[in-house]
């Protein structure tokens, strides 16, 4: 939805609509970022929701700054290496980590981890929002109680088959715990179609509850103590300790250049060096002298994107936990290397490349002032867990 000075797009009509009204309330992008951000969370509760994690990236107009916060979902305290080396099937072929025996990384108290939705949005809003916590919570909570109707998105998701045998199916996820079980399924057993109007009640009083007390209940207050006994209760390895230690990570910006233009994202362990050093490369290219989508075209961006993956796949990983040579990766000089390579028609491997996944979900938004908010946010493949009386 745009006006010729806001612009907001997300896959949630209902949620970009409530962000819209953000905005032409005179609400800034940041405001209707983390407004349509927890109404999506009710909209899509497979995809996101405030037991997830975020990833944020900001233009911040009248500093001319670019802002990027990470609030990932971190193993819990009681994690160990090898806890699970005796477990392991095979890595998942499209690269998103391995199947386990039990699927006890995929579903359940033990595929938990620690969330950081909560506090990346309260972050953002505290420091470059002008409406209050309450004010953004209280569409979602609106929702929640009122009910949404199911549309064609989330009715397929329920009936979508797993791609491989040793992957969890979303209703599997559900069916493994009773009060997700009472939330998200009928009476029959069976999940809302579409068309159908689905409330979660609990959620609502989360919402409220969260939107009186604030952001900190959900680490250390009331939210916080409800959480950590029922996870503790299941043999999860997230603590109250987790909870209430939670930092995000900030400074997370990196910067490169494409023909005079500055590109600004998120850098390791996320996308952004890949993004850069695929530009760096397409950059020693005159890709506006070719016809779009030429055989020539399509090949030069394909290799450009099959060199930058080589090296994500080779170096990419949490520089929390291992050194990740991005300056080089993002280097104009390592972009003429693998030019070199196209040029001469070497073949480049990349392995593999994850393909896309449908847990995850995403909201943009551009304001009248020239804030440009930039929100990817998810459950993962979520744990299908919901503690009781709390909805999420």
């Amino acid at each position: 939805m745009s006006s010729k000075q806001n612009a907001i797009v997300a896959p949630q009509p209902l949620a970009v609509e409530e962000g819209a009204k953000v905005l032409m309330r005179g609400g800034n992008a940041i405001d209707a970022a983390v407004t349509c951000a927890f109404v999506q969370g009710i909209l899509d509760p497979q995809m996101c929701g405030i037991g997830g994690y975020a990833l944020l990236s900001f233009y911040a107009a009248a500093e001319q700054r670019f802002i990027a916060i990470d609030g990932p979902a971190l193993a819990g305290a009681k994690v160990t290496e090898e806890m699970w080396a005796d477990r392991v099937i095979r890595p998942n072929p499209d690269g998103w980590g391995y199947f386990l025996q039990g699927r006890v990384n995929d579903a359940g108290y033990s595929s938990i981890c620690t969330p950081g939705w909560v506090k990346t949005m309260a972050t953002m809003l505290e420091r470059c929002g002008t409406i209050s916590w309450a004010e953004a919570l209280a569409p979602a909570a609106r929702i929640a109680e009122e009910g949404f109707t199911v549309l064609d998105r989330m009715a397929t998701r329920w009936q979508r088959k797993a791609k491989y045998p040793e992957a969890t199916e979303l209703l599997d996820y559900i069916r493994l715990n009773p009060e997700a079980s009472r939330v998200y399924l009928k009476a029959d057993g069976e999940p809302y179609g579409l068309g159908e109007t689905l409330r979660n009640h609990d959620y609502a009083s989360t919402l409220h509850h969260l939107g009186n007390s604030g952001p900190e209940d959900f680490y250390t207050g009331d939210l916080a103590a409800r959480m950590s006994a029922d996870l503790a209760a299941n043999g999860s390895f997230v603590t109250a300790d987790d909870l209430a230690d939670y930092q995000l990570r900030e400074e997370m910006a990196v910067s490169g250049t494409y023909r005079g233009y500055r590109v600004d994202s998120t850098t390791a362990p996320h996308g952004g060096p890949t993004l850069i050093a695929i530009l760096n490369i397409l950059e020693g290219y005159e890709l506006g002298a070719m016809e779009h989508n030429s055989p020539e075209y399509i090949y030069l961006v394909a290799m450009a994107m099959k060199a930058a993956f080589a090296d994500r796949n080779q170096y990419m990983a949490d520089p929390n936990f291992q050194d990740v040579p991005v300056e080089w990766m993002i280097s104009k000089e390592r972009a003429a290397q693998w030019r070199a390579r196209i040029d001469a028609g070497e073949p480049i491997n990349a392995d593999f490349v994850p393909t896309g996944t449908p847990d995850t979900t995403h909201v943009s938004v551009i304001d009248s002032q020239g804030n440009c908010v930039a929100l990817t946010h998810s459950l993962g493949s979520s744990s299908g867990v919901i503690t009781p009386g709390l909805g999420f």
